[in-house]
């Protein structure tokens, strides 16, 4: 009797708790964030959308380092260029450990100077990095509030200017890649790399070891499940000075693959200047075909060998 008294006197919370949960359920199952042209995509559903929806298949994985100098629809490699933003190792661990994507046969994963800095902040919207328990709407609530002042005002309009095709109208989000034209200025270079070297220039193997248990897990992923992994080094704009940390980071990573006999590609200095946009980006026209030639040659030699 006492929890029925409790529940008539709570009824209208309980009631409108009920409401946001299956509310919520039912926009998450929606998943607008993939499926709605109306909100912001990261870079993990922009691979997938090209792809027609695929969730399988040979991958080339690494940072914005890979989606700008790998050009897949030159290769004839067949891996799915899987290039995130800000994209570390412990996002691939993530992808596999949760089976967001099925790798097959091949998985070649780019590291540059960044790709394994555990602090690097990254784009909070990858799907891996939503806790079960928190709500959709609250996990996304930027994206809802951008689209839902979007839709709002295309509403107003709509009504009040009496124009029925601006009811519904808004601008698609979007869906492709941020690519690296043209070269930058070597003035803003400069400033580009002194501020690399003061928010990373002095970081250790302790900057890194989560992304380091990283490397192992995903050489005993690869093992299990009958992978070819390869590895290369992305190429630095070797007209700067390389990062401070970064011989001491590939010489330990270069151990752990080397005690698994992982085939590793180092293009880290490898590339002059003229080839890039920037320090880490090469450059669409000029470094990105030179690169996917290379890619394509060595993973060739690999093949026959």
């Amino acid at each position: 009797m006492k929890l029925f008294a409790w529940l008539r006197r709570n009824s209208f919370v309980l009631l409108l708790l009920a409401v946001f949960i299956c509310s919520d359920l039912a926009i998450a199952y929606w998943n607008p964030m993939v499926t709605s042209r109306r909100f912001y995509k990261n870079d993990f559903t922009k691979t997938l959308y090209h792809h027609q929806w695929t969730g399988h298949g040979p991958v080339f994985f690494g940072n914005s380092a890979v989606t700008g100098a790998y050009i897949e629809e030159q290769s004839r490699s067949g891996l799915i260029e899987m290039g995130l933003s800000y994209g570390k190792l412990t996002d691939l661990q993530a992808i596999l450990d949760r089976q967001l994507f099925h790798v097959e046969q091949e998985l070649v994963v780019g590291i540059d100077v960044h790709t394994m800095i555990d602090s690097l902040e990254t784009d909070p919207t990858y799907q891996w990095f939503k806790p079960w328990y928190q709500p959709y709407v609250y996990t996304y609530r930027d994206y809802f509030r951008d689209s839902g002042t979007e839709f709002v005002k295309s509403l107003y309009k709509g009504v009040m200017d009496r124009k029925p095709d601006e009811l519904f109208a808004y601008v698609p989000r979007w869906i492709d890649k941020e690519l690296y034209p043209g070269q930058i200025a070597p003035d803003e270079l400069e400033k580009k790399w002194d501020e690399y070297d003061k928010r990373f220039g002095w970081m250790t193997q302790q900057d890194y070891k989560d992304n380091l248990q990283a490397v192992d897990y995903m050489i005993r992923y690869a093992e299990e499940h009958q992978l070819k992994l390869r590895v290369i080094w992305m190429p630095w704009n070797k007209g700067y000075a390389l990062p401070r940390y970064m011989p001491g980071l590939q010489e330990e990573v270069n151990r752990r693959l080397a005690a698994h006999h992982i085939p590793v590609l180092n293009l880290l200095q490898s590339y002059d200047a003229r080839y890039f946009h920037d320090l880490v980006h090469l450059s669409r026209e000029g470094g990105a075909p030179v690169f996917t030639k290379e890619v394509d040659a060595w993973l060739q030699s690999l093949a026959k060998s």
